[in-house]
């Protein structure tokens, strides 16, 4: 572990990490921009990083952003914390109106199915995640109102076929 990922796996500097997410988006595309998208602010903390390209659900153009990530076995878990604001990331729209999603991770670019996690499957991966990063709960706790979304990405199919694989009936 790095010393940038224990200083943000810190409660209290994560605390102040959440005040400052506007910040950080900034220093990540600035970073990004920089390095010629080779790392951002999360990648120099040391966290599973990917850069994730879904199109637009109005425009249907390309929205490519940063996004944290926990590994678990064949998936990726995403969370829509958004920085504890009290809105879900525009981003998260995005995913929920996709059936799939290009992903860029540590150079290889692929394809993933996407699906909203709901009910067991979300709580099951929801106590995944906060063995992880616990910092997540955190910032669940500064908006109680809103509970996070979580998705999973799979690579190697688009999906169950499924009319509710992305967790809406």
């Amino acid at each position: 572990m790095n010393p940038f990922q224990r200083l943000a796996r810190q409660p209290k500097v994560y605390q102040w990490m959440l005040g400052t997410g506007p910040l950080v988006e900034r220093i990540d595309r600035a970073l990004r921009r920089v390095s010629r998208d080779r790392f951002g602010a999360l990648d120099l903390a040391g966290l599973p990083t990917i850069r994730a390209t879904v199109p637009g659900r109005k425009t249907g153009l390309p929205r490519t952003c940063t996004l944290q990530v926990i590994p678990d076995g064949d998936r990726l878990l995403v969370v829509a914390s958004n920085w504890a604001r009290p809105d879900h990331p525009a981003w998260s729209a995005n995913f929920l109106a996709a059936d799939e999603v290009t992903v860029n991770q540590d150079g290889a670019q692929f394809s993933a199915a996407v699906r909203l996690l709901t009910g067991a499957a979300r709580d099951q991966a929801w106590q995944h995640i906060l063995a992880q990063w616990p910092n997540y709960q955190l910032a669940q706790n500064k908006v109680p109102t809103r509970e996070f979304r979580l998705f999973e990405l799979r690579t190697g199919s688009r999906g169950t076929g499924d009319p509710d694989r992305r967790g809406r009936a």
